[in-house]
């Protein structure tokens, strides 16, 4: 399972101090950033992928976060 969400992340350092703390929740998936994109997209990738809680962190971490249609 794959999803993917549009972000207002824009930072090299902040992406990956973001990444670390998904990583916590989601130690099996397989999460990356793609900054060079113009919604600067958060792709997950895995088997128990919980999109309300992505949402969530990226939330109480002052980002903007939702699923790319």
């Amino acid at each position: 399972m794959v999803e993917v969400f549009k972000t207002n992340v824009y930072e090299e350092e902040r992406s990956k101090t973001l990444l670390q703390k998904l990583l916590v929740h989601f130690p099996d998936n397989k999460i990356n950033f793609d900054l060079e994109d113009c919604d600067k997209i958060l792709r997950v990738e895995g088997k128990n992928i919980l999109p309300e809680r992505i949402m969530e962190i990226l939330n109480e971490e002052g980002h903007d976060c939702e699923i790319l249609d």
